[in-house]
């Protein structure tokens, strides 16, 4: 929201400086954003005479000119196409800096004559204007004057920034009020024009839309002449950076800010019938909106209409056909009410912010409307002349009865400030609250109606199966006209005044922030990345058809709305689209890939679990230390297992199970658990057949984590770690064993032979061929033994040796290699 100074001192009687203007505004709420004063830019720049412009000697397109500013006379070379004897022009002495041109003017000699001077156009003097020529003032002109002061750019531009709820601030008028309130001087009375309506007006309003135009007021005025505004209102509109227009726009433009109420003028000759209709858009209404583009209004937007059809979209922007112009003779003046919810919703779906979209979705006085319109229509008069008829209106003035109670007390407990009660209530009374009833410990105020903010009831309903839905619109509806009031005594004594106070601390440490399945599925992401793994964020859908290759693709999970039509499939696992990823990464030429997701999966009864799932293909990243290779079902185990232990899964409990879901090779997969039923994960080679269907390369591997299928670690007491002061040592086994025996269940057998001197079981070789009977393999053992309260015998050695090998032959039937 943009003001002038003087704009402003058109309501507020005040000697304050700009400075404590600027400062008060703030501290009451009203944030200024920015103050703007050209006098400092425009200071060098004076009124001058061209006395005798003649053709440049050596330029076709030169003007050689002699120029007064009230002084000495001085050589100018100019360019201009305008440049003439006997115009009044802005002239830039020698050492001027030119804002439009960005440069610092200096004497000179341009094709033999001497250039003392430069004469502007509005561009380069960075202003809006036309800039194909310099500046040509009027004949009364005052030469010598400073242009800025002549032409009223000597004063501060402020802008504030306005809250959603304070329609009210959108009004020079309301922003004067509120200074005045703050005790920065006094507000200045208005008082509407009393207007003889002479016949009925020639347009008369019809209403079929009450819901977004609850009251419509307008008039016709005869015998107008419209044309350029005078000076001091192409001033006004100027300096907030509005585009003066014509007189009866720039009246419009000018209450919108003046007194925060949107107006709008229709040229009758060129509407269509008698009528204008308020009412629904209906199709085939498209009409060339004031903003230069063409509109086409919805089933829930209000239009005016007339006999051809929507001529304006209400509360947004008028039509450019029934627009004012030079040949307008008879005007009709709207004035109207409309639905702030209504406005809002237009406004967004047609994305057009206009000045009145602004203030009527924020809420406008609703009381204004015959007062509004009677002042435009003196002003009008006053400016074009004509002839007002009497006011025709449809709807009706809406009630206006709003109260809200206010306890003293509340002011210390909620707002913090020790504002006594009658300073609060004069604060209240200076904002043109009016006391209804009041004793020691409250008072209840009538609120006025330009505050439609205060005690203002919910625009939206609530979901009806929200619970709780009902008690808390009453709760709200009970404490927030108080909370109101509390805020309009606070600000109004300075927000700058307000102590600030800690919010109550529970605890010397914070409680975490993350639940610990969040912190679980962070660290996965940063376990998975770690090892190389690019994580992906896709969709949770898919197309039915590559859903169905991972597992059923059932109706109960199919999009009844789907954004696109291959992505109507809740997926069953997040391998659908990483696969998809990789495929079309392989397709582009990457085929060396490792991705990562963690995101949901969907069972066929809707059920949604938090699934970490990669997926590699093609080689090893090249090295110079370790020769390339493809990618096998190893690498997918070892990320499954590395996730897993990071996120404090009982490594000792897991074991490994062959075979997995069709989507995996039969032969390469398998799965890992928790005891017989609780499945951890899933790692393998992706089934040649899917890769196929999918332009996968084949040899992809995949793998599994089921996050909420981990168990939470348990809590333990944290000690020093134990270590032991005897070194350990290490005994190798060799054991043939059948080709079909896991070799975990070999190497949970021989840790299982002492646990507490066996520290750990590791295999390193494993051996089928010559020397080896069909059928079996040779599986080499590295087991390595750690003494805790002595060194060992030789004995007790050779003695645990055995135990070994005996724990394995009986577990797994595998037998010592000789």
């Amino acid at each position: 929201m943009k003001f002038s100074l003087s704009w402003l001192k058109d309501w507020l009687e005040t000697d304050a400086p700009l400075e404590t203007i600027l400062t008060t505004l703030s501290a009451i709420g009203l944030e200024v954003e920015g103050v703007e004063n050209k006098a400092e830019t425009l200071k060098p720049f004076v009124i001058a005479e061209i006395l005798e412009a003649k053709q440049h000697p050596n330029a076709d397109r030169l003007r050689a000119c002699r120029v007064s500013a009230g002084g000495a006379e001085l050589s100018v070379v100019c360019g201009a196409p305008n440049a003439r004897t006997g115009l009044k022009v802005v002239m830039a002495p020698i050492g001027a800096y030119v804002p439009g041109s960005g440069i610092t003017l200096k004497a000179g000699e341009i094709r033999g004559v001497k250039s003392e001077a430069m004469l502007c156009s509005y561009t380069e003097l960075a202003l809006d204007g036309d800039g194909e020529g310099i500046i040509e003032l009027p004949a009364h002109a005052p030469v010598g004057t400073p242009f800025a002061h002549w032409a009223g750019l000597d004063e501060p531009i402020i802008e504030i920034a306005i809250t959603p709820n304070r329609g009210d601030a959108l009004s020079i008028r309301g922003i004067a009020r509120d200074l005045a309130a703050a005790g920065l001087g006094t507000l200045k009375p208005f008082t509407a024009p009393a207007i003889a309506g002479q016949g009925a007006s020639a347009i008369q309003w019809v209403n079929h839309y009450p819901e977004a135009c609850p009251w419509i007021l307008g008039r016709t005025i005869r015998g107008v002449r419209n044309g350029e505004s005078p000076a001091w209102l192409k001033q006004r509109l100027e300096s907030i950076g509005l585009r003066p227009i014509n007189t009866l726009v720039d009246i419009t433009n000018y209450f919108t800010y003046h007194l925060g109420r949107p107006l709008h003028v229709f040229d009758i000759a060129k509407l269509s019938g008698p009528t204008l209709t308020l009412r629904p858009g209906q199709p085939g209404d498209v009409f060339q909106g004031l903003h230069g583009k063409a509109l086409q209004a919805g089933p829930d937007d209000c239009v005016i209409a007339d006999g051809q059809g929507a001529q304006s979209l209400a509360g947004i922007t008028g039509g450019e056909q029934t627009g004012c112009d030079e040949t307008t003779v008879d005007v009709f003046l709207e004035c109207a009410l409309f639905d702030r919810v209504k406005i809002a919703q237009t406004g967004q779906r047609t994305a057009i912010h206009s000045d009145a979209r602004a203030r009527f979705e924020r809420g406008i006085d609703s009381q204004l409307l015959p007062e509004a319109l009677a002042a435009a229509t003196q002003m009008i008069q006053d400016l074009c002349g004509g002839t007002p008829s009497e006011v025709t209106e449809a709807g009706q003035r809406p009630a206006w009865t709003r109260q809200a109670r206010l306890r003293f007390a509340r002011i210390k407990s909620f707002g913090g400030s020790n504002i006594p009660a009658a300073e609060a209530v004069a604060s209240l009374e200076r904002l043109g609250f009016t006391i209804a009833a009041q004793d020691d410990h409250s008072v209840t105020v009538n609120v006025p109606s330009w505050r439609n903010d205060i005690a203002q009831p919910s625009s939206l309903d609530q979901a009806p199966d929200l619970l709780g839905a009902e008690a808390a619109a009453e709760g709200a509806a009970e404490i927030e006209p108080e909370v109101d009031l509390i805020e309009e005594v606070l600000r109004l004594k300075g927000l700058d005044a307000i102590i600030p106070e800690s919010l109550p601390v529970s605890g010397i440490i914070p409680a975490p922030i993350l639940t610990p399945k969040q912190a679980r599925t962070a660290l996965a992401r940063r376990v998975l990345a770690a090892r190389g793994l690019a994580e992906c964020v896709t969709f949770s859908f898919a197309d039915d058809q590559s859903c169905a290759l991972f597992g059923a693709a059932p109706e109960s999970l199919r999009l009844a709305n789907p954004i696109a039509s291959d992505l109507n499939q809740m997926r069953p696992t997040p391998l659908v689209t990483l696969a998809q990823a990789a495929a079309r990464n392989a397709a582009k030429g990457f085929g060396d890939i490792a991705l990562f997701e963690v995101g949901p999966a969907y069972a066929p009864d809707r059920t949604q679990t938090l699934v970490a799932a990669g997926l590699r293909t093609g080689a090893t990243p090249l090295s110079a230390l370790v020769p390339a290779r493809k990618y096998d079902v190893f690498d997918a185990k070892a990320d499954a297992l590395a996730t897993l232990a990071a996120l404090g899964a009982p490594m000792d409990g897991i074991t490994t199970t062959q075979g997995g879901p069709d989507y995996y090779h039969p032969g390469q997969s398998g799965e890992l658990r928790q005891g017989p039923k609780q499945l951890l994960a899933r790692f393998g080679t992706l089934h040649p057949k899917l890769c196929a269907a999918l332009d996968l390369p084949e040899g992809a591997v995949a793998f599994e984590i089921f996050l909420d299928a981990i168990p939470e670690p348990k809590r333990r007491k944290k000690t020093a770690p134990t270590l032991s002061a005897f070194q350990p040592l290490r005994r190798d086994f060799a054991f043939l064993a059948s080709a079909e025996l896991a070799v975990e269940s070999l190497l949970r057998a021989a840790k299982g032979a002492d646990r507490t001197l066996i520290a750990n079981v590791a295999l390193f070789d494993r051996y089928a061929g010559k020397g080896v009977p069909e059928g079996q393999v040779s599986l080499a053992i590295a087991v390595t033994i750690q003494p805790t309260d002595k060194s060992l015998q030789d004995a007790e050695i050779e003695a645990l040796c055995t135990r070994i090998v005996a724990e394995v032959s009986k577990k797994t039937g595998a037998t010592l290699r000789g």
